[in-house]
């Protein structure tokens, strides 16, 4: 059992493809198994969140297994974290329909991801769901603030795209404390020691993405070993032959040697080194090495975890249960001072 003072993280990634990739790993989800010793960890599949685009229901609920045994083979431990889907929850909906009665029109057009994603397919095409994603995070989060007082604080893992999405749910939770009385702890932006920006192995000036970035510049940590050694193999590097860390000049070396840093655990100084005098193709042979021996072990547990999926739905619904009762104390709470009558019961 954890310590009234001990931290709580809340994290959530959606089941968007069939396999996480390589900048999922190293950006955030090594960082999340890594949290679970210090922290009270609410670990999340957020699939209310994956509909806000046109989908495929069968495809959801495949990847939504998949994004679950995949989290568990690389760690996160259901016994040591709060593990479950997003839909499991229903108090994550009502309170996001709380939120949004406090949310100004303005404020939820200025958020940057509608603005982008909106302007690419169109805003005909873009749904209200899309607008208001940030507030469900929003609700995602303060559903598990600690109650003010215990002595705890609530920890949110951001990159750069989240952070004003995290500024809006401060500021969220804090007009319901203004209006309501003192309810949410606000959320602190918390950036993981040892995460990593990994980029395209294609395009290496940009993130590796699966939104963005074309089949042969995502490494996933399902792939097949094949495919995954060539993709490494042809990644695109950069003029002359030595082995250097520069951001601008070398942005193609520069991203396969954070890639192996970031896995070996060795300095970017210390392979740069180690590396003197070699070509590019031992670095790229190495490396696809060092990747293979990371994810194959992570791919067979997957494999077996999606092999006994009554086992799998037992883990998830009893990561359900154990949210949902954060969440009920929470929304009772937060009925009682928005003003909705109680059942009496």
């Amino acid at each position: 059992m954890s310590s009234p003072a001990t931290p709580r993280v809340l994290s959530g990634i959606q089941p968007t493809a069939d396999s996480f990739h390589l900048g999922n790993y190293l950006g955030a989800l090594r960082q999340w198994v890594a949290l679970q010793d210090d922290h009270q960890a609410f670990y999340c599949v957020v699939d209310l969140h994956a509909i806000t685009v046109e989908h495929s229901p069968e495809a959801l609920r495949r990847r939504t297994k998949v994004a679950a045994a995949q989290l568990i083979a690389m760690g996160v431990d259901p016994e040591r974290s709060t593990l479950f889907l997003q839909s499991h929850v229903p108090e994550h909906a009502e309170l996001a329909w709380v939120l949004s009665c406090l949310t100004g029109y303005g404020e939820a057009g200025r958020m940057t991801q509608f603005k982008d994603k909106s302007a690419k397919q169109g805003l005909a095409a873009a749904s209200v769901g899309l607008f208001t994603y940030p507030i469900l995070m929003a609700a995602d989060i303060l559903l598990y603030s600690p109650e003010p007082g215990e002595g705890r604080v609530l920890r949110v893992p951001v990159g750069d795209d989240q952070s004003q999405h995290l500024e809006l749910t401060r500021d969220l939770g804090g007009r319901f404390n203004h209006r309501f009385g003192e309810t949410f702890v606000l959320p602190e932006a918390y950036i993981p020691q040892g995460a990593a920006r990994i980029r395209d192995l294609q395009e290496p000036t940009v993130k590796m993405s699966k939104s963005a970035s074309s089949p042969q510049g995502i490494v996933e940590l399902l792939e097949e070993p094949g495919p995954l050694r060539k993709k490494i193999m042809r990644s695109v590097t950069d003029t002359g032959t030595e082995i250097r860390y520069d951001e601008e000049s070398k942005p193609g070396v520069t991203n396969l040697l954070r890639i192996y840093s970031a896995l070996d655990g060795a300095s970017v100084a210390e392979l740069e080194r180690r590396y003197t005098g070699q070509g590019y193709g031992q670095l790229k042979k190495d490396l696809a090495q060092l990747v293979l021996d990371t994810f194959t072990p992570i791919k067979e547990r997957t494999e077996r975890l999606l092999g006994d999926e009554k086992q799998l739905d037992r883990i998830l619904a009893d990561g359900a249960a154990r949210a949902g009762a954060v969440a009920a104390r929470t929304m009772e709470v937060v009925r009682e001072r928005v003003g909705f009558v109680g059942r009496g019961l």
